[in-house]
């Protein structure tokens, strides 16, 4: 077992109660298979007439032997004084009580496990969310969603069953494989060293097979994951998909990545599959070398019939369990691989940390500084920003223009610490940013997306998304100011309506007035806002435009800008060109240089 099969079993630490019931539970299930194995003798010694009674009774119980001597001397009464039908009752009822009660205690083990298995389960994914909420944006970039959402449902749901499932097998089984072993010493120790030494055999050539489904696991877990990004880009993509009549390219990428995954899968499947039967034949060869074996210690005299015969069930019930943990081994090998990739998000880098002793901070009252201000997404590429530098005195709206790749997203980006500043710094009231607590930090700004960011929920939750303390009179104020309240009234069930998956029952206007009004509602002093680059109807830019007016009134703005009238009302205006700032002004300034901002501005290329 790796490292992933001992971490998954720290989790148990939560759950001690259960897992100290179902420990109890399996020493006891074991107890009573090991207990029932013995009583098969005296049943055999009744039945054949081979029965020596025993007329003295132990003084006291103190060993397995004096045990055994008590249990034939009661019997041996019983024969005398009722007869052998009545004895062989006896004997019958004893096994059966031992048989209920081995399986009682097996019910209660998986009773008590069932909460641990789905609390585990439960935990990881758990785990998983919280942890792709705290990575920063630069690790989204370099995974697949699609693959994400695989390790969060997939993988886990892999590790439930091919782990948890089979948990209780390798926490009993050996417990009863000990049992039946202890038995088999006692009734014949070179017997016993015999069918060992053919049991380490099996376990070494079970194992071979185990170590290759691992393999075949980690590459199914992966193909699963590429296969559900496809869906999920097909299902983001499908006005896209339909508009190019790209169907068939779709049909066709889904289908060679169907068919990979099943061929893989196949292949795990063979191996998996194999497992049961060469275990059991395996097991039967065993069985077969042991009649052999066993037989020839009865011809010589020195072992009993009945107590081969016995022997030969207590094999028996090692073999059942050993072909449990045989399967159950198998399965923890798929569930490794599968833990493993878990483990990959569980493990990965947060590069954006908070100082240990970083400073609160509540309000904004001087100005945001960018201080010689370099940025690469990975140290292997270029530079996306160089040597930026910029003072955003309070209250100021700022508008950055430039062509498509110019770093005008990049440079709001680093403000939120969304990414970290590769070299130089950013100061909000003369602090570093990286000084402030991140959550105080971001409760300053106030963030309205190119494209609108909405939940399938209702439009009151969307509004309110996050913020507590938020009254129903101050949603609507803010959806009034947003030029929304009209519409969101005209639905059918008002504020509780339902927008669907990313607002697709809204408008475009509409989907974007509704993040205008969560940013009023959060009524920030800094606002960051990337206008939406979509056509809209002359109507709701117009809507749209009023709603952003009032927005970033009496607040400190920085805003990448595609609109002429949003340019305008600029107080100062930043025009950008492969990653520097190459001019800075008002708009009439900027016009008068006839320079770049000219040739954007006649181009309408923002």
């Amino acid at each position: 077992m790796n490292n992933s099969f001992w971490r998954l079993l720290g989790y148990l630490r939560n759950y001690k109660a259960n897992v100290s019931l179902n420990v109890l539970s399996n020493v006891l299930t074991a107890v009573f298979t090991a207990a029932s194995i013995p009583l098969l003798v005296p049943f055999l010694e009744i039945l054949f007439d081979r029965r020596e009674p025993v007329m003295e009774k132990p003084a006291a119980i103190t060993d397995i032997d004096s045990l055994t001597t008590s249990f034939n001397y009661y019997l041996s009464q019983l024969v005398v004084e009722q007869g052998k039908e009545t004895a062989l009752a006896f004997v019958c009822v004893t096994i059966l009580s031992a048989f209920f009660l081995k399986n009682l205690f097996r019910y209660l083990s998986l009773f008590f496990m069932a909460p641990v298995r789905n609390g585990i389960i439960r935990d990881i994914r758990q785990q998983l969310f919280d942890k792709v909420l705290i990575l920063p944006l630069s690790y989204f970039s370099e995974e697949r969603k699609g693959d994400l959402m695989s390790r969060i449902t997939a993988d886990v749901q892999e590790v439930e069953w091919s782990i948890l499932n089979v948990l209780e097998a390798v926490f009993r089984e050996p417990l009863i494989i000990i049992g039946a072993l202890a038995f088999m010493i006692y009734v014949s120790p070179s017997l016993t060293v015999f069918v060992f030494v053919l049991m380490i055999f099996t376990a070494v050539v079970i194992g071979g097979v185990g170590r290759s489904l691992k393999r075949s696991s980690s590459a199914v877990q992966e193909r699963l994951g590429t296969l559900v990004s496809i869906v999920e880009e097909a299902l983001g993509g499908l006005r896209i998909i339909k508009g190019f009549n790209a169907e068939g390219y779709q049909q066709h990428k889904f289908a060679l990545e169907n068919n990979a995954y099943r061929r893989t899968l196949t292949r795990l499947l063979w191996r998996r599959d194999l497992s049961s039967p060469l275990s059991e034949f395996l097991g039967i060869a065993t069985v077969a070398v042991l009649l052999w074996y066993g037989s020839r210690q009865v011809f010589d005299g020195q072992l009993a019939a009945e107590t081969f015969l016995t022997f030969i069930f207590a094999f028996y019930n090692v073999i059942d369990p050993a072909k449990s943990l045989t399967k159950a081994i198998y399965n923890i090998q798929k569930g490794v691989a599968a833990m493993e990739r878990v483990e990959r998000v569980l493990d990965a880098k947060v590069s954006i940390q908070e100082k240990p002793d970083a400073l609160p901070i509540t309000h904004f009252q001087e100005k945001i500084e960018y201080r010689e201000v370099n940025f690469s997404y990975r140290a292997d590429d270029g530079p996306v920003l160089r040597q930026i530098n910029l003072d955003i005195p309070y209250g100021r709206v700022v508008a950055l223009v430039g062509a498509s790749g110019a770093g005008k997203s990049t440079l709001a980006d680093l403000l939120p610490r969304f990414y970290e500043v590769g070299e130089g710094a950013i100061y909000l009231d003369g602090q570093d940013i990286r000084d402030y607590k991140l959550r105080d930090l971001r409760s300053l700004m106030g963030i309205v997306s190119q494209e609108a960011i909405l939940f399938n929920d209702t439009i009151y939750n969307n509004i309110v998304f996050g913020m507590e303390g938020v009254t129903e009179q101050d949603v609507q104020r803010a959806a009034r100011v947003a030029n929304a309240h009209d519409f969101i009234m005209a639905t059918e069930q008002g504020y509780q309506t339902n927008i669907g998956d990313r607002g697709g029952k809204l408008s475009g206007g509409q989907r974007q007035r509704l993040t205008i009004a969560r940013a009023i509602l959060k009524n920030p002093p800094i606002l960051i806002l990337d206008e939406a680059t979509s056509a809209l109807d002359s109507e709701s830019e117009k809507l749209v435009q009023q709603a952003l007016l009032e927005l970033m009134k009496n607040r400190t703005s920085i805003v990448i800008a595609h609109r002429l009238s949003t340019i305008q009302h600029a107080d100062e205006i930043v025009v950008m060109k492969n990653g520097r700032i190459i001019e800075r002004g008002t708009h009439e300034s900027l016009l008068e240089k006839a320079g770049e901002y000219q040739k954007l501005v006649e181009l309408q290329a923002f």
